[in-house]
Parts: C-alpha cells; sequence; structure tokens
C-alpha cells in the first residue's frame, strides 16, 4: 500500500505482534467508523495482515523494530505521511467510538493552542461486556501531578508537531510513557476534554497494563513525582504511597468485576 500520496490529516497508529486478531479485526474496523484517517499498523510481520488488508481495513504495514512498545509506536508515528496532522496509537484490542475521530480533530483544527484532545473512555472486559466508564473529565488535568492517570489514552488525539517537539514517546518507560508524554504535551499547549465517550479499553489477563499492573504504577509515581515543585518532592509519599495502593485495589476490583461477568 502507498502513502505518500495520502491527503488524510489524522494518522492512526495499530502496534500488534498478531497474536490477537479476534481483537485485531475489531480494533480497526472501529478506526474505520471513527473518522476519515490514516491506519498504520506496526507488526513484526504482515503475512497474517492479508485479510485485513483485502477489506482495505489499513493503509500502511511498517516492520515493528522489535525494540519495545514504545519503539513500535514512535517508528508507526514516524512512518505516518507528511499530510497527518493529528495523531494517536490504539492497543490491537481496544476500540474507538463511532466518530469519535471528527470529534477530537475539529477541536484541534478549531483551536491551535490545544495539544491534545480526550473524552470519556468505558472499560470493558474481554467479551465487550461494559465495567466501569471513565468520566473523569475536567478533573483529570488539574490532578495529574498529584492523583492517579485519569485521562485515558485511547481516545485521545495529539497534535503531530507538538507530539514530534516533544521527542515523542520516552522508551526508559515501559507501560507509563503515556503520562509522561501529557506532562510534556501540558508545557507547550492545552490538554482539552470533551463530555463524549471516544473508545473502550479492554480490561483483561492478557493486557500490559493489566498484566502488569505494579510496573505501570511504580512508573507512573515516578513520573508526577518528578513533574512536581522541589519542595514539594520531599513529601510526595504522603500522598503517592495511598494513591499507588489505592489504584491496584481498583484494578483487582475491576478484575473481580471482570471474572464475575465471565462466569454469567
Amino acid at each position: 500500500m502507498n502513502s505518500s500520496k495520502s491527503t488524510k490529516k489524522i494518522g492512526i497508529v495499530v502496534p500488534t505482534l498478531g497474536t490477537r486478531i479476534q481483537f485485531l479485526e475489531k480494533t480497526l474496523r472501529s478506526i474505520r467508523a471513527a473518522g476519515h484517517c490514516h491506519i498504520t499498523i506496526v507488526s513484526p510481520e504482515n503475512t497474517l495482515l492479508d485479510r485485513f488488508a483485502n477489506a482495505q481495513l489499513f493503509d500502511e504495514w511498517v516492520s515493528d523494530p522489535m525494540q519495545g512498545l514504545v519503539e513500535a509506536i514512535n517508528h508507526g508515528i514516524r512512518s505516518l505521511p507528511k499530510s497527518v496532522e493529528f495523531v494517536n496509537w490504539l492497543g490491537d484490542d481496544d476500540t474507538l467510538t463511532p466518530n469519535s475521530l471528527s470529534v477530537t480533530s475539529t477541536q484541534l483544527e478549531m483551536n491551535p493552542e490545544i495539544v491534545c484532545v480526550f473524552g470519556k473512555c468505558q472499560y470493558v472486559n474481554e467479551v465487550g461486556q461494559p465495567i466501569w466508564m471513565n468520566k473523569s473529565g475536567k478533573f483529570a488535568v488539574p490532578l495529574m501531578r498529584f492523583g492517579p492517570q485519569l485521562i485515558p489514552q485511547p481516545g485521545a488525539l495529539f497534535r503531530r508537531t507538538a507530539f514530534d517537539s516533544v521527542g515523542g514517546l520516552d522508551s526508559k518507560y515501559k507501560l507509563a510513557f503515556d503520562l509522561d508524554l501529557l506532562f510534556k504535551l501540558k508545557k507547550v499547549g492545552q490538554i482539552r476534554y470533551v463530555a463524549e465517550q471516544l473508545s473502550t479499553f479492554r480490561w483483561h489477563s492478557e493486557s500490559l497494563s493489566v498484566g502488569s499492573r505494579d510496573i505501570s504504577v511504580r512508573e507512573a509515581s515516578q513520573i508526577r513525582k518528578a513533574n512536581l515543585p522541589k519542595l514539594l518532592r520531599g513529601i510526595a509519599p504522603v500522598w503517592e504511597i495511598p494513591i499507588s495502593y489505592l489504584i491496584l485495589f481498583t484494578g483487582k476490583i475491576l478484575s473481580s468485576i471482570d471474572n464475575l461477568k465471565n462466569r454469567n
């Protein structure tokens, strides 16, 4: 597939190992329904993707550099056509809601000071049953330095020039790289909330965010502390320790709800 003549303004990167084909197809179809965009798949090989190409479910395939998830996403975003102005990545088991990209891209087009738009995110279990709705709203940005990560990345959209200006994603983080990106973007522009559901996040044991929750929580705590004023960093454990336990406890509750729904 040749993307050199693309005129699409939105680019979505889907990193995948090709092992969750049953979810991947739903992910790609949801992106197509979300708006007019260029879809790039980053994977170790493209042999398993032939049926998706024939169905026009993506526009370009690029080879995974095999240097971890962060570099796969960075590589995919760098590979997007020059026409692309707004970017994001989506896990191969998550989905976007219909017309969500139209909603977020309109905000970015109309407001040049905005570098990121986000909205509500529905958490679902492995079979798609609702577990919890993240609708943190306007409180998410002010709480970035003092509370849990409440800005759902899957349905967000980033201004490409801003993404590039902060160096993209930092590969020293295995899981909380989206939070690190948000802190960097906040220094160069505004982060805007829209009161609409833009995505779904699939909560299941094979998800990196779920299976390695302790790593994600530890990295997020380090990132928040690094973005505090120096005078507050020494006392950060006063709220960071209970917040970390709260996040881990919430994760266990969501997993328990998932298990109960699967039994039923």
